[in-house]
């Protein structure tokens, strides 16, 4: 399975201490430079080095042919679509509303941060997904509340 991500679910996962779920959901993920780099600039969220992480896959992007609706994205982003697109990936892990819907556009099987954490309640992994949700908002990360609650039902949580 070839699985890419953005940069921001490295960062939401990091803020609450559970970038352990990524590997354990998918194995490998594949990380475009880029992505490795705004990882590495740094903010208030501190990401471990993606280059020291065993199931980190870097991939270098190659020059494509950009569509146009990829110049509305970010450079992480937009090469991340690229790459995943040119290596007919089977998921693409990115919660920016723009990115995702670029992502559908272009054929990529999408799941978000909050995808994940509701993978990791279903296999036990954490403890609470709604707790985790709203962990990662107290740290500055913007999901939708109402987005929150629907999915906490999924996994019997009000």
């Amino acid at each position: 399975m070839i699985v890419f991500s953005n940069t921001t679910p490295f960062i939401a996962l990091s803020s609450i201490n559970k970038l352990d779920i990524l590997p354990k959901l998918f194995g490998e993920v594949h990380v475009v430079t880029e992505v490795i780099e705004e990882c590495a600039e740094g903010g208030e969220i501190l990401v471990p080095d993606l280059r020291t992480l065993s199931w980190v896959t870097e991939v270098y992007s190659t020059e494509q042919i950009t569509i146009g609706i990829l110049l509305e994205l970010d450079k992480g982003e937009k090469h991340t679509l690229q790459m995943a697109k040119a290596m007919n990936a089977d998921k693409d892990i990115i919660d920016e509303k723009i990115g995702r819907d670029v992502a559908e556009y272009i054929d990529l099987e999408v799941m978000g941060t909050l995808g994940i954490l509701l993978k990791a309640k279903q296999n036990g992994w954490i403890d609470s997904f709604s707790s985790s949700a709203n962990s990662m908002m107290e740290q500055g990360i913007r999901y939708n509340a109402e987005l929150i609650k629907k999915l906490a039902l999924i996994v019997d949580e009000t």
